[in-house]
């Protein structure tokens, strides 16, 4: 089966209302994610969601006390739908890992994004050099990984390139790429499902 770019699924998802099932189905382990990354954080932060889909994310971070809270998404019709939602937040397009923000964050979050890269240690590594304010943090979540036995069929079953790599390989990424206090957690177990893959760490350019 030849493999799609995931931005093109992920727009086609969007048009077809699938956007709505990922943000119910992510919501658990986003939820867990945030509990474990804002007491981390300075009570006026600022914070971008990479891979935004439809901006849930993005808005739920402004409620929870962010004063700015921007999205990115590669997929255009996840962010033309983001939009529609929503015009009180910053929604860019960008194909990661070439687009830059233009400035840093004391909050950097991403859900079900990494493992869509070619080289996703890279991606860590540039968003704790160019992202981060220096002590910010950087929370990512992660159901496609090596222990995760059913999801090693989901890059057949989707059609889109996944990066598979197994849990001291992503905790490896982190600490290479210079982060400091690398935590590594499992959310939102269920049943088969041993839980979201949550790799959290603090910014130190020191």
């Amino acid at each position: 089966m030849e493999k799609k770019p995931a931005t093109e699924v992920f727009s086609n998802w969007a048009l077809i209302g699938k956007d709505e099932g990922m943000e119910r189905g992510h919501a658990n382990s986003v939820k867990a994610m945030l509990e474990l990354a804002l007491p981390m954080v300075r009570d006026d932060f600022t914070a971008i969601d990479l891979g935004c889909g439809n901006g849930w994310v993005t808005r739920m971070l402004t409620e929870l006390g962010a004063t700015h809270s921007e999205g990115v998404d590669g997929a255009v019709e996840m962010i033309n739908k983001a939009k529609s939602l929503d015009d009180a937040h910053k929604y860019s397009l960008g194909l990661l890992p070439d687009w830059k923000p233009g400035r840093r964050f004391d909050l950097v979050h991403t859900m079900e994004f990494l493992y869509y890269l070619e080289d996703p240690s890279a991606m860590i590594s540039t968003i704790h050099d160019e992202w981060l304010e220096d002590g910010g943090i950087f929370i990512a979540g992660v159901d496609h990984y090596f222990e995760n036995k059913e999801s090693l069929t989901w890059p057949e079953h989707v059609g889109v390139h996944m990066t598979t790599k197994t849990i001291s390989e992503w905790k490896d990424a982190m600490e290479n790429a210079g982060f400091n206090d690398v935590e590594i957690h499992q959310v939102a177990a269920k049943d088969d499902f041993p839980g979201t893959l949550v790799m959290l760490g603090r910014a130190s350019r020191q």
